[in-house]
This record gives structure tokens, sequence and C-alpha cells, in this order.
């Protein structure tokens, strides 16, 4: 099956007990037992849902792997996987991950004992140099959020299995339409589903696939013990989201790509960010295992003053937080995705206050260009 066809036909397709082509919703907590310990594969909402099932199944198919787990928000399928490791464990972070993630591992995690290297993960020699012998994970995101780092997935996968550890992936930024991490040599991948999965800015989700089937097991035990799992209603909206992801893909990269290309040759822009253009850091890694570069573009204008202005004047980029929906969306890393990562640990990154970081919708490319030129002049 071809990868736009599997985006429609994946996974669990309609109802057998009425033919409705649309997966049923079932709004329901508990499930009628046909005796004590008995019952038709589900017993209680928290551990399985149907809805939720069939959105685990497709997932687990696009990215060709073992096992698929459905939360209720990207943090909560991350701070699921970080609940696999014990005290004293090591782990090497990528140093260009969403802030998000940063605070929850520095500012949760640590308290028990977890402990993290953040590194440059598209350097493998870096990442190699940073292994201990109580290192049980490697993760990382490839693109990485906002400077669009790229890593080699396959190149760390067998850093990972000389140490013993396991890889685990982000893969928010391209989707299983452009990039499949497990066929890579990653152990785990995650999605903010709420991005691209999602598309239309009225769910949050996260999503984690693993390539062993046991190691499924062990996540599903800490989804069902911790709790933060997808409500049915919002695994519904995702399936409808991820049927029409192939689509908007490729319109995201079309765009985004144009836009690239004009940023590069601006006046006021200092900087692109995107891995599509050939001068972009890790282009080539990124033509190699992927087969897109997705649609978000950094750029840097220079000053907070020049980034406010473009803010203030850009109409059809919106201002808001998250990325990865129809409708183009803006911001400032330093003082919003990334506010959370101290402001010199953010000058050494590169993540500077006149960094900006465009989601590229589907509108109208040239309608898009216009509009960033009145923003920038």
């Amino acid at each position: 099956m071809k990868l736009d066809t599997k985006m429609i036909h994946g996974g669990v397709f309609g109802d057998p007990h009425t033919g409705a082509v649309s997966v049923p919703i079932y709004q329901v907590s508990t499930y009628k037992q046909k005796r004590v310990g008995e019952h038709a594969g589900y017993e209680y909402s928290r551990t399985g849902n149907p809805t939720r099932a069939a959105l685990e199944t497709l997932i687990a198919d696009l990215e060709n792997g073992a096992r698929g787990l459905a939360f209720s928000s990207g943090m909560a399928a991350i701070s699921t996987f970080l609940s696999l490791f014990n005290t004293g464990d090591h782990l090497i972070v990528g140093d260009d991950v969403y802030g998000g993630t940063y605070r929850v591992i520095s500012r949760v995690f640590n308290r028990m004992g977890l402990n993290v290297t953040f590194v440059d993960t598209s350097d493998p020699d870096a990442v190699r140099a940073a292994l201990k012998p109580n290192t049980k994970a490697i993760y990382m995101e490839t693109p990485s959020n906002p400077l669009l780092k790229v890593s080699d997935i396959e190149a760390l996968s067998h850093i990972a299995r000389e140490a013993g550890a396991l890889l685990a992936v982000d893969n928010t930024f391209l989707t299983p339409y452009w990039q499949n991490p497990l066929d890579l040599g990653a152990d785990v991948v995650i999605h903010s589903a709420t991005k691209y999965l999602g598309g239309h800015s009225d769910v949050v989700a996260g999503i984690i696939v693993t390539k062993d089937a046991q190691l499924g097991e062990e996540l599903h035990f800490l989804q069902n013990s911790i709790g933060g799992i997808l409500g049915p209603q919002d695994s519904w909206l995702l399936m409808r989201g991820i049927r029409t992801l192939g689509l908007r893909m490729k319109q995201h990269e079309r765009n985004a790509h144009m836009l690239a290309t004009w940023l590069s040759e601006h006046d006021r822009v200092q900087k692109v960010y995107y891995p599509g253009l050939a001068q972009h850091p890790g282009h080539e890694v990124a033509a190699k295992q992927a087969r897109g570069f997705g649609g978000i573009v950094s750029f840097d204008v220079g000053s907070a003053e020049l980034a406010d202005q473009v803010m203030e004047k850009a109409r059809y980029f919106v201002l808001a937080e998250s990325l990865g929906a129809i409708e183009s969306l803006i911001s400032v890393p330093a003082r919003m995705t990334h506010a959370s990562i101290p402001a010199e640990r953010r000058r050494e990154l590169g993540i500077t206050d006149g960094l900006i970081r465009i989601s590229v919708g589907v509108e109208d490319g040239e309608d898009l260009l216009m509009d960033l030129e009145q923003a920038l002049s």
C-alpha cells in the first residue's frame, strides 16, 4: 500500500457493525462484562477505548511500528516515555529541543534523580563522547525546534545500540508522511499530535510508537498507570486530521521552500534555517533520511525591535503558540515557545531575540510572501 493510500485506508477503517465509513466515537467510560474477568476486549476506557485503539493502530501502521499509544498531549507522551527510567539513569538529549521538553526534564524529572546531558545530536561524535556506563537513552528532535538542526538517525541508532540504550526520535516536524525513524533504527517515535497530525488547531494530543511490541507493552502499562490518555472525541478528530495529512504536507512544504528561498535573499534577514535549502547544515543528511523537508522555517532579523514589527504587521501569519496547522502561524521562540530556557542558554544555542519561527500554512504561497514582504518593510 503506497503512503497516500495508507493515510486513508491504514489502521481500522469504518465500523463493521453498521457499515459506517468513519470509526464511531465511543463516548463511554466502562464496559459490560459477560462474567467476572471476561469481557469483549475493553473493561475501562483509561486502559483502552475502541476509538483510541483505532487511532493507535493507524499511527502504528503509518510509522511502521509494533505498537501505538495516544496521550492527552505531547508533553504527556514525553513524560510517560521518561517514566521508563529509574533514579540514577542517564539520558542524552538534544540541545535544541522544544522548551516544554527542556522544562520537564530540567525541572521535574531531575527531582526524581534522572541525569541528563544536553548535546548537539547533529554531531555524532559529541553524542558518543557524552555516553556514560549508565546511559539508557538518546532523545532527539530532527529537524529540531526552532533551529532545525538535522541529526543522522541511522548513525545515532548505531551509537545507541552499541551502548545498550534506546533511541527516541521526536518526529513532530516531518510526520510519518516525510520521515519514518523506526525504519532508520530508532526504537521509539514521539509526536506532538497537536501539530501536523491533527492539523486544524482543534485538538491537543500526543503519540508514541514503538518498534518493539514488548517495549510497547511497558509503555502501555505506564500510560494506564499514569493516566494521561487521549479521550475518544479527540481521538476521532486526530484520525480525521491524519486522513488529509499527505495533501497538507505537500502544500506546507511547497510554500515553505518558496518562502525560505525568498527570505534567504532578503536584505533585512540575517540568517534562514530550513533543511530544504542546499546551504543549510545537515541538508544532505535530511535528503538522505527523509522524503521531504517540512513546513517550518526560522529566520533571524537581527533585533527584537524588527521581530516585534513583523509580529505586529503580519496579517495572514497569526501570532500564536504551536505549529503545523492549516493556517500560517508566527512566533518569537525566545519569548514564547522557548521562554522557559534560561536566557544565557538560549544565547549559547543561537536562539536570539531576533529569531522568528514561521509555521507555513496551506494558503496561497504568493499571499504569504507578500504578507512577509510588507511586514519586513
